[in-house]
């Protein structure tokens, strides 16, 4: 069957075909396909205009103008448009009580439309988001609890008087973390055919281990990979090893973990004051510390050849991976080329 494109027709030929396909039917002795074939249409589209006729007659089937709704508008002003691209840059959508957690082309159009009055639609959203420089990515998490007067202030002052003070001392800038990997972390991508999701065998028990690390801007890597909790035995072990790796005076930026901040630790600071100096960063900041790109580095590479069968061979992989790490400067230099960590590219180390 040939059927008409009705994008070719001018609004009121439109007008005159709907209203005489839907006529021919209803004068009875056609079906809805031989009516749809005879006037070249989509039985479907007849369909819907008998629906239509029905529901509102005759005048459902005239023709309307091309554009929006009167009243209503598609474009923004560029004084509108600046406005709202600022509001999604400052702000996130809860924050300006609206229904969503993310920013998505709905909950563009809605700003939109609360903002500046104007009605657009979906695809008119996801435009002006790629036209203002936006893009599809993972957001990073941040706690509510962080204190962003803070969060600048660390690198505004803090930090460049710790740099300055360190070069002074000739002291090391070390940056250190901790963080447990799991057997059951999933890692890494297959390859599979489509629509068949690939089955990766492993062990059904669940076991891990945590690992302590500390790292330099130069490429100087120390850790330690341990069973059991994080207590302040092992934090002092590992500090005792990190000085005499450093020959020189460490200065260990971690953050606000209880056994960081514990009365034994703080004593044994006291009489190790001329050795390493324990600076913490603000609070609820993870995306400050560059050791948190070596922890993301372990837990996608480390397990990405083998599954472990069990916590002895779990613990030597991440050794061996932290050893082949260590050996290599160049790639713990790139842990400090992340956005977030840029401002440690340069210091005292």
């Amino acid at each position: 069957m040939l059927t008409t494109d009705a994008r070719s027709l001018s609004p009121l030929a439109k007008e005159a075909l709907r209203k005489r396909a839907v006529q021919a039917y209803l004068a009875g002795g056609l079906t809805q396909v031989q009516v749809a074939a005879a006037f070249g249409v989509h039985r479907s589209a007849l369909t819907n205009w008998l629906a239509a006729y029905r529901r509102h007659g005759e005048t459902a089937l005239d023709a309307r103008p091309k554009g929006p709704a009167k009243g209503t508008r598609t474009l923004l002003t560029p004084k509108q448009a600046a406005k709202i691209r600022q509001l999604i840059i400052g702000k996130c959508p809860e924050q300006l009580k609206l229904p969503f957690f993310l920013w998505s082309r709905e909950a563009v159009q809605e700003l939109i439309l609360r903002k500046c009055g104007v009605v657009v639609s979906i695809n008119t959203a996801g435009n002006y988001l790629r036209a203002w420089g936006f893009t599809v990515q993972k957001p990073v998490r941040r706690a509510y609890e962080q204190n962003a007067a803070a969060v600048q202030r660390w690198l505004a002052e803090e930090y460049p008087a710790l740099v300055k003070r360190a070069k002074a001392e000739k002291a090391v800038i070390y940056w250190g973390d901790e963080m447990g990997v799991r057997s059951d972390d999933q890692v890494g991508r297959s390859y599979g055919l489509r629509g068949q999701t690939p089955v990766i065998p492993g062990t059904g028990q669940r076991f891990g281990c945590n690992m302590i690390s500390a790292i330099t801007n130069l490429g100087h890597l120390s850790f330690q990979v341990f069973e059991g909790t994080f207590k302040v035995k092992v934090f002092l072990g590992f500090l005792t090893r990190l000085i005499k790796q450093a020959k020189r005076k460490v200065v260990l930026i971690v953050d606000g973990h209880p056994v960081h901040r514990a009365k034994l630790v703080q004593a044994w600071r006291a009489e190790h004051q001329d050795e390493l100096e324990l600076i913490y960063l603000p609070g609820y900041s993870p995306e400050l510390n560059p050791d948190e790109m070596l922890n993301q580095d372990v837990k996608t590479s480390a397990l990405r050849q083998r599954r472990p069968k069990n916590v002895r061979q779990l613990k030597a992989d991440v050794r061996s991976y932290l050893f082949s790490t260590q050996k290599r400067p160049d790639v713990v230099r790139c842990f400090f080329e992340e956005r977030h960590v840029q401002y440690a590219r340069a210091d005292a180390a």
